[in-house]
C-alpha cells in the first residue's frame, strides 16, 4: 500500500537480517500468483551474546521497516472532500465487481456463491456449471444475484470502497426503482451473473442505468462507472455497442449507446487485452481459498472465454525464447495439448457423473460443440473491445498494480518428441542455459493482470506505440503496489479515485476527433 513517509526508507531493510535476500527465487500461487521468497537465515555455532545481537539487530531492522510503513500515516479522505458533498449535481455513481464479485442465490433463496465459511474453504463448487441446451447450445439457469462479494473469510473485496465512497464522497446507497431525492449523490451496486456471457451483463447493465434515469426523473442523465477486472469489459462493450450483440459476426458495428450515459469511467486491474491467468485456470482450476472450481465447471461459464489472451498478445513461447503462432481460439489446439474438457481425466470425470454412459457421451459432445461456439464468441469480444472507434464521448482512467510479478506467456518444451506445456518458469525440466525464463514468462502486474494487458498494450515498452488495430483512449493512469484481489481496499485508488468522480475540471475529458489515433 503507498504510503506518505518523511525519510526515505530502505526497502532492502529486511534483507539485512540473515544476509542478502534473493529475490531470484520465487513462490508460484496455485492461481498463478508470483511471491518472493527469501533465503533462509543461515544457522550459527556463535555464542549466546552474538545471537542476542542478531535478535537484537533483527528487532532494530523489524522497528524500521514499521517505522517506514507508518499506517497511521495516510490521507484523511473524509476532511480531504468534505467541502465537494455540498455539490448537489454529482452523477451517480455505478459500482460493477469482476468475475465472482457478485452473489448467487437459486431460486429457493439458498446462497451458492460465495455460500457458507465450509464451502469457501472447501468445496469444489461444481453447482456453480451452467446447464447447457443441446440445440441452443445457450446456457440456463435460475440462479439470481443479490448483492456483492463484499468480505470473503474476512478478506475486503469491496465492502472498503463502499465505505469509502459513501463516508468520504458523500455518496448514499440507491436502489433501483426508488425515485432519487433532489440534493443526494448516489452509488449503485451492480450485481449481475458473472458466469454469463459479457453481452447479457451489458445489457443488465443498460436496464440499470435506464431505471436509474427514471427514478432520478432525467432522461438525459449521465452516470460515472467505477469497475474491477471484468466488470471493465462489461463497461467498456456497453460504451462501444449498448444492448447490440455483434459477436455473431466480424464486422463490429459501433453505436457508441453507452457514451451518451456515460461521463467517466474508472478500470481497476482490468485484463483491457486479457489475462493469461485465465488459461491457466480453463487447464488446471481456479483456486478458491482451499479447494479449486474445476475446468469442466469454468468451461460451461461464457465469461471465462473472453478473459483470454488478445490475439495480439505474444502469449506462447518455445524453450528457446522465441515467439510461437498459435491461435488460442482455435480448438484444434486444446485437443491437441489436451487442455480442459480435453483432458482425458476431466472427460472421465464428466462421464462418471452420469450413470448412463450414452447419456455422459451425449452431455460430453454437447460440451465439445459448446466449448467450441464460446471461444469463437470470445475472439470476437476481444477484437470488439480493440477495433479502431472515430469518438470517444467519455472519459476513461486505469489503476492497477505493477509491483508482483504476474503470468504473461506459456512456454512449450520438448520431451522425448513431444510438446509439453509450462505454466510456470519452476516447471521446466531441461532449462537452456543464457534464457531467463522468468522475464519469458512473466511480466509486472497485480499477480493476476499484467500492467502492458491493464493498459491495452501489446508490449510493455512505452516507447513502442500500441498496435493500430488496439484503441484505447485513456485519460490518464495509476499504478499501485497492491495485489488484484486487494486494490479496491488500497487507500491511494480510493483517493485518486475521488479525485476523478468529483473534479469538475473540464480539461479531463477526453473526446478525440476521427483519424487522431486513439491510443
Amino acid at each position: 500500500m503507498a504510503v506518505t513517509v518523511d525519510e526515505p526508507c530502505d526497502t532492502e531493510t529486511s534483507s539485512l537480517v540473515g544476509g542478502p535476500s534473493r529475490m531470484n527465487d520465487r513462490s508460484i500461487h496455485p492461481e498463478g500468483h508470483v511471491r518472493p521468497t527469501p533465503t533462509p537465515m543461515p544457522t550459527t555455532t556463535a555464542g549466546p551474546w552474538l545471537r542476542m545481537g542478531r535478535w537484537l539487530f533483527a528487532l532494530v531492522a523489524i522497528l524500521a521497516l514499521t517505522a517506514c510503513a507508518s499506517p497511521w500515516r495516510k490521507p484523511d479522505l473524509r476532511r480531504l472532500y468534505l467541502t465537494s458533498q455540498n455539490a448537489v449535481d454529482q452523477p451517480p455513481v455505478i459500482l460493477i465487481p469482476g468475475i465472482m464479485g457478485s452473489r448467487l442465490f437459486d431460486a429457493t433463496g439458498h446462497e451458492r456463491w460465495v455460500g457458507s465459511l465450509g464451502k469457501t474453504y472447501f468445496s469444489d463448487y461444481r453447482d456453480l456449471a451452467l446447464t447447457i441446451d443441446p440445440e441452443t447450445l445457450q446456457p440456463t439457469t435460475d440462479f439470481q444475484a443479490i448483492g456483492l462479494t463484499d468480505e470473503v473469510s474476512g478478506r475486503d473485496y469491496y465492502a472498503s470502497i463502499v465505505r469509502v465512497l459513501v463516508d468520504a464522497g458523500g455518496y448514499q446507497i440507491g436502489t433501483p426503482g426508488t425515485p432519487a431525492v433532489s440534493g443526494r449523490r448516489y452509488l449503485y451496486q451492480f450485481a449481475y451473473d458473472w458466469r454469463l456471457d459479457n453481452v447479457e451483463s451489458a445489457r443488465r447493465l443498460d436496464a440499470l442505468i435506464e431505471q436509474i434515469r427514471i427514478d432520478h426523473a432525467r432522461p438525459d442523465l449521465k452516470v460515472d462507472i467505477v469497475a474491477h477486472s471484468m466488470g471493465g469489459l462489461i463497461a467498456r462493450y456497453y460504451l462501444r455497442y449498448g444492448t447490440s450483440d455483434v459477436l455473431d459476426g466480424n464486422d463490429f458495428p459501433l453505436n457508441y449507446h453507452g457514451g451518451s450515459r456515460v461521463r467517466r469511467i474508472a478500470l481497476l486491474g482490468t485484463p483491457n487485452l486479457g489475462s493469461v491467468g485465465s488459461l491457466h485456470a480453463f487447464i488446471v482450476g481456479r483456486r478458491v481459498a482451499l479447494g479449486r472450481v474445476a475446468p469442466e465447471v469454468l468451461a460451461t461459464f461464457p465469461s471465462m472465454y473472453q478473459l483470454f489472451p488478445h490475439p495480439l498478445h505474444d502469449w506462447i513461447v518455445s524453450a528457446e525464447g522465441k515467439v510461437l503462432s498459435r491461435d488460442l481460439f482455435d480448438v484444434e489446439l486444446w485437443r491437441r495439448f489436451e487442455w480442459s474438457i480435453f483432458d482425458p481425466r476431466r472427460r472421465a470425470r464428466v462421464l462418471a457423473e452420469h450413470p448412463d454412459p450414452s447419456e455422459g457421451a451425449r452431455h460430453l459432445e454437447t460440451l465439445e460443440r459448446y466449448f467450441g461456439k464460446h471461444i469463437e464468441r470470445g475472439r470476437r469480444f476481444v477484437w470488439s473491445l480493440t477495433v479502431p472507434i472515430d469518438r470517444a464521448p467519455w472519459s476513461l482512467m486505469t489503476f492497477g498494480g505493477d509491483c508482483d510479478l504476474t503470468p504473461a506467456r506459456v512456454l512449450v518444451e520438448d520431451i522425448d518428441g513431444e510438446s509439453r506445456v509450462r505454466l510456470d518458469p519452476r516447471d521446466i525440466d531441461n532449462p537452456l542455459p543464457g534464457v531467463d525464463y522468468d522475464w519469458l514468462m512473466l511480466e509486472p502486474g497485480d499477480g493476476t493482470v499484467t500492467k502492458a494487458s491493464l493498459l491495452a498494450r501489446d508490449t510493455l515498452d512505452p516507447f513502442v506505440p500500441r498496435h493500430r488495430y488496439i484503441a484505447f483512449p485513456v485519460a490518464g493512469s495509476m499504478f499501485l503496489c497492491e495485489r488484484h484481489d486487494r486494490l479496491s481496499a488500497n487507500i491511494s485508488f480510493q483517493d485518486n479515485l475521488l479525485q476523478f468522480l468529483l473534479n469538475r475540471d473540464p480539461a479531463i475529458g477526453l473526446t478525440p476527433t476521427a483519424g487522431a489515433g486513439l491510443h
